[in-house]
């Protein structure tokens, strides 16, 4: 078995993340997927760069799997490239706002003009209609226009994420509309443009947020580590590194405060539901902060497994590598890309399915591996293909 999506073909014009990581999904359900990118390379190639060409972590992860095309969509000759590439495709990735899809003819009306029943996967970062439709952004712009950013970090002191969330998500949202879209044009015959941006991508993760402001409930403020809507839920540091506890619902407390030998807790009305311990998180972290400061980082999960409490450590990247849980449950998938002397971590896709063996892991590619199969396929000579580079085409 192929892949569930054996037989479709994905054009990704997409960049950095959220476009790029969408159609690396289809990839990995056993769609064909070629990722277009001008001569020399886009700049996301070369975020966080590992080789000496420069090619980074990056690229690397969201383009397993894909083949390279170099294309300059700016030059005329361009046109009728890219006019063969859509007539043979199901599905195009995009990250453009709308004018600049339009002026790169990467338009829904612009594509199925070519291909009545294509796919088109439109990523932005605010989606197609308001006053800032074909403005630019990334990952943060979501993290910060969303409300999420005021609430991480310190009151006084707003963090971002570490870790592109939003665009992951926006990723995550977009393949899933783009197997609905193709699941509905098995039905229907017809395609469709599927619509997914970082800002409403962001929005749907704050919403719980949003509706308890609008309604009047409560306003957050940033509070750490510590979560606002249970408790005791915070980072504590022990004798040999850190732990992070997590306490939801009555019985779970009530385990914890006996664990911590703290019983009193349980009748105090300060703490007598989940919002509530929230909400006076600080004083309950104080107190588990106590009990975890003597204690290794094994001692503390060992008597919170017994207590039935969920506890894990803080690892940093170098100990996630080397995880035993990681490795087996089966979520890094290594391969060795020409030009590094080891073999480096995909993760593994994130959903599985039974039916059916798991498609081999392929190193990403290099710049325009596959440019001249790819257009001797569309029809292209040998001579106008040597044409093609000459004016700097492809």
């Amino acid at each position: 078995m192929n892949g569930v999506l054996e037989g479709i073909r994905v054009l990704d014009f997409g960049r950095y993340i959220a476009a790029p990581y969408c159609a690396a999904m289809l990839a990995g359900l056993g769609a064909e997927v070629i990722r277009i990118e001008r001569p020399g390379g886009n700049d996301d190639r070369y975020v966080m760069p590992l080789t000496p060409d420069g090619e980074g972590a990056v690229y690397h992860q969201m383009n397993s799997g894909k083949r390279s095309l170099t294309l300059d969509l700016t030059q005329p000759k361009a046109r009728d490239i890219l006019t063969r590439l859509v007539a043979g495709c199901d599905v195009a990735v995009v990250n453009l706002p709308p004018k600049a899809a339009h002026r790169l003819g990467l338009d829904y009306e612009a594509l199925r003009a070519v291909k009545p029943d294509i796919i088109l996967v439109s990523i932005t970062a605010f989606g197609s209609r308001g006053s800032r439709k074909d403005s630019i952004g990334f990952d943060v712009t979501g993290q910060a226009m969303s409300g999420a950013m005021a609430l991480t970090g310190l009151p006084g002191q707003p963090f971002r994420s570490a870790t592109s969330y939003v665009d992951y998500s926006t990723g995550i949202s977009a393949a899933y509309g783009a197997l609905a879209a193709i699941l509905a044009r098995y039905r229907t015959g017809r395609g469709q443009q599927v619509e997914a941006s970082l800002l409403g991508t962001a929005l749907a993760i704050m919403n719980p947020v949003l509706i308890e402001e609008a309604s009047g409930a409560r306003s957050r403020t940033a509070t750490g580590n510590r979560s606002p809507i249970s408790g005791p839920s915070d980072l504590f540091v022990t004798r040999d590194g850190w732990v992070f506890v997590q306490v939801i619902g009555q019985d779970m407390f009530e385990r914890l405060a006996r664990l911590v030998g703290a019983p009193g807790l349980i009748d105090d009305p300060r703490f007598a539901d989940d919002i509530g311990r929230g909400e006076h998180g600080e004083v309950l972290s104080t107190i588990v902060a106590e009990w975890c400061a003597p204690r290794t980082s094994a001692e503390c999960l060992a008597e919170l497994a017994e207590a039935r409490v969920p506890g894990c450590r803080l690892l940093s990247p170098a100990e996630a590598l080397v995880e035993p849980q990681h490795a087996e449950g089966g979520h890094f998938d290594w391969v060795q890309p020409p030009g590094l002397p080891a073999a480096i971590p995909l993760v593994a896709p994130t959903a599985r399915l039974t039916a059916g063996a798991r498609l081999g892991r392929q190193p990403a590619p290099a710049l325009g591996a596959d440019t001249d199969d790819i257009l001797k396929s569309l029809g292209y000579g040998d001579r106008e293909i040597a044409d093609f580079r000459t004016t700097g085409v492809v």
